[in-house]
């Protein structure tokens, strides 16, 4: 990881990461500081592209910084600030798109294929676990890669951050049913070596946040 920290700014050049099976790319798009990663599979040149969030324009920079093709658009759930460039990224690459099932019918694009927790997603050579993240929205999904050279990597959309889980303070949201499924699935699952890549900010590991998990639910938020 030589080189990567984890931290971009929003328009500014991509962060990037290289695996023994996987290049990872990370970039920052629009005033809302989200976050939209590039994965490239090295022997087959295989993309996905987690969160069209806006700025077309840097997305399809960010996709050639990887190569000539794009194969799947995941979205982690349905805000509206993590799909603004999801029609237009689609119809630009011809790429197919994958959302939680939840969640699929709320998008401006119906997605390719709805994703249920458990789901595995292929990129190339490398194999991504689906893990569903109820409470931020109904269908909100991580994606985790299980690096047999190394720890695992989770994409973790607006479920889980540096400090705590995402907001649950609106209408539909649920706190409790979010932690559950972040201590049940993340926690309970994966191990402190664990790196975050979250859909707002900078990254995290498990091991930095596992001390705090009484504190999040004590605070309730």
């Amino acid at each position: 990881m030589t080189g990567y920290a984890g931290h971009v700014t929003s328009g500014g050049p991509s962060a990037v990461r290289e695996l023994d099976t996987l290049t990872i790319r990370k970039c920052s798009v629009g005033a809302l500081d989200n976050n939209a990663y590039l994965l490239t599979c090295r022997s087959t040149g295989a993309q996905l592209l987690i969160d069209a969030a806006d700025d077309l324009p840097r997305l399809q920079t960010l996709v050639a910084e990887g190569g000539e093709r794009l194969d799947t658009i995941l979205t982690t759930h349905q805000h509206w600030d993590h799909v603004r460039a999801l029609r237009g990224l689609a119809e630009w690459s011809g790429a197919a798109t994958a959302a939680g099932a939840d969640d699929a019918d709320a998008l401006p694009l119906a997605p390719t294929r709805r994703l249920e927790h458990g789901d595995v997603i292929d990129v190339g050579a490398a194999r991504l676990e689906v893990v569903q993240l109820r409470g931020h929205t109904p269908g909100s999904v991580a994606l985790a890669y299980r690096d047999p050279a190394g720890h695992a990597h989770l994409f973790s959309g607006d479920s889980l951050f540096p400090g705590g889980v995402g907001n649950t303070s609106n209408p539909g949201q649920s706190f409790e049913s979010l932690y559950a499924d972040v201590l049940a699935r993340v926690f309970e699952v994966y191990d402190d070596a664990t790196w975050v890549y979250p859909g707002h900010g900078d990254d995290t590991t498990l091991g930095a946040e596992r001390p705090h998990l009484d504190e999040w639910r004590e605070r309730g938020w």
